[in-house]
C-alpha cells in the first residue's frame, strides 16, 4: 500500500490504532497492510483477539485518550506523520519496526536532508566532547543533518556542534525516549530551545511522556533509522551507543568509530567496534569520504510485504478455523520458525498469518529473531 496524505479522521484513526493494546509498530502495518485502512481495523481487533484465544475483550485506545493527546500536541505546536504519509521519512520508514507514528516539534525540513547519527558516552571527556562538536560542525557545515539523542555528554556536544555551523546550514534533529515536550536532562533544556528555532524534535511517544530505562533502546532504533550512518565517539563495552551501532548494522547503515586510548573504558567499546569492521574515524572529512555517494541515494519507502503478510483472499472461516488448530498444536514455549510452521501445516501463507496475527493480539504469541515465535499462556 503506497503512502499517502491521510485525512483528519483517517489520522485519528491511525493513532488510535498505534496507542491500542497489543498494537506494536509491526502489528500496526499489518493490521493497516491487511484490512486497507485503521478505521477497519480499529473495528476488526475485538473479533481478531478473540478467535485467537483472549479470554477478555480487546478494547482500542478510547477515543478521549487520543482527543486530549492531540489537543495537547496542538498546544506544543507539535505535529503528527504516520509511516503510511508521505511526509514519513523514507529512510526510516524502511525499517521493520518503524513507528506506526512521529510527533515533531521544530523545523519539520530537517527530514527531507540527509542524516548522520553521532552517539556516545554520557560521562564523555572533555576531549570526546571537542570532538564530537567538531565532528557535527563540519557535516552540517557539508549539508548533513546531526541526529543525536539530546543526553549530556557526546549527544549534546553533537547538537551543538551542528547548530554553531550556523544559519542556512544542515542543523540538527533531537529523537528523544519521552514526549517532545519532556525535558531531559535538565541540563540540556537551553541546548533543547536552541533547537527548536532551527532544529527538530522528535518523539514516537505521546506529550508528557515520561521515559524509564526500556524506552531509550526504542529511541535509539530512529537515530539510526533517519540517518544514512553512525558515528560513535566514546562507549563502554556495555552502552546504549553500542546498542545504536548494532540497530544501525542491522538497517544496512554504515557504523563508523572514533578510536581512543585503550586504558580508557569509555573508549572500549569505539576500539571493539572498529576491530569488528567499523570505520576509523578521525575528522568530518573521513565521515564524508564513507558516505561519499550515499547523499542522494534513495531507500524505498515501502517495504516489500512479505508472503505471509499480503491479505487473505477467497479464505473461508473453515480454512482459517483448520489453520489455527494445526498452528497451535504444533506451537509451544520453545521458538518455532514461521516457515517450519507454513511447511508442517500445508496452509497458505497468508492463512497462516491471520492466525499467528489473532494469537498476537490476543496476548499469547511471542515473536523471537530469526522469524520465529513462540505460545504464551492466554491473558
Amino acid at each position: 500500500m503506497k503512502p499517502r496524505v491521510l485525512l483528519e479522521q483517517e489520522r485519528f484513526d491511525c493513532l488510535r490504532l498505534a496507542r491500542s493494546e497489543q498494537i506494536g509498530p509491526a502489528n500496526y502495518r499489518r493490521l493497516i497492510h491487511r484490512f486497507g485502512s485503521a478505521g477497519e481495523a480499529l473495528a476488526r481487533l475485538p473479533e481478531l483477539a478473540k478467535r485467537g484465544g483472549r479470554t477478555r475483550p480487546l478494547v482500542a485506545a478510547p477515543v478521549n485518550e487520543i482527543e486530549t493527546e492531540l489537543a495537547d500536541a496542538a498546544k506544543l505546536g507539535a505535529r503528527y506523520v504516520f509511516v503510511n504519509e508521505p511526509a514519513y521519512p523514507p529512510a526510516l520508514a524502511a525499517i521493520e519496526d518503524a513507528p506506526p507514528c512521529l510527533i515533531l516539534l521544530g523545523d519539520e525540513s530537517r527530514l527531507a536532508l540527509p542524516c548522520v547519527g553521532i552517539v556516545g558516552a554520557r560521562n564523555a571527556s572533555g576531549n570526546g566532547q571537542k570532538l564530537a562538536r567538531d565532528l557535527a560542525q563540519g557535516l552540517a557545515a557539508a549539508g548533513w543533518c546531526v541526529v543525536s539523542g539530546l543526553a549530556r555528554g557526546i549527544d549534546g556536544a553533537a547538537h551543538q556542534g551542528a547548530l554553531v555551523a550556523g544559519p542556512g546550514k544542515a542543523g540538527t534533529i533531537a529523537v528523544v525516549a519521552g514526549g517532545v515536550d519532556n525535558i531531559y536532562p535538565q541540563e540540556n533544556a537551553a541546548l533543547r530551545e536552541r533547537m527548536l528555532e532551527t532544529g527538530l524534535v522528535v518523539s514516537e511517544m505521546p506529550p508528557g511522556f515520561k521515559p524509564r530505562d526500556i524506552h531509550f533502546p526504542r529511541r535509539n532504533r530512529i537515530i539510526s533509522g533517519l540517518a544514512k550512518g553512525v558515528v560513535v565517539v566514546e562507549a563502554a563495552l556495555r552502552s546504549g551507543s553500542l546498542i545504536t551501532a548494532r540497530m544501525a548494522a542491522e538497517q544496512g547503515r554504515e557504523v563508523m568509530a572514533v578510536p581512543g586510548s585503550p586504558l580508557d573504558p569509555r573508549c572500549r567499546g569505539t576500539n571493539r567496534l572498529i576491530r569488528e569492521g567499523a570505520a576509523l574515524i578521525e575528522d568530518a572529512e573521513q565521515i564524508l569520504e564513507v558516505l561519499s555517494g550515499l547523499r542522494h541515494h534513495s531507500i524505498e519507502v515501502e517495504q516489500p510485504l512479505s508472503e505471509i503478510d499480503q491479505p487473505i483472499e477467497f479464505a473461508v472461516d473453515s480454512d482459517v478455523d483448520k489453520t489455527r488448530r494445526d498452528v497451535l498444536g504444533r506451537l509451544g514455549p520453545s521458538p518455532i520458525a514461521v516457515d517450519e510452521l507454513l511447511r508442517q501445516c500445508q496452509s497458505s501463507p497468508p492463512v497462516i498469518g491471520q492466525v499467528l496475527l489473532e494469537l498476537d493480539l490476543a496476548g499469547r504469541l511471542e515473536r523471537h529473531p530469526g522469524n520465529r515465535v513462540s505460545l504464551l499462556a492466554a491473558p
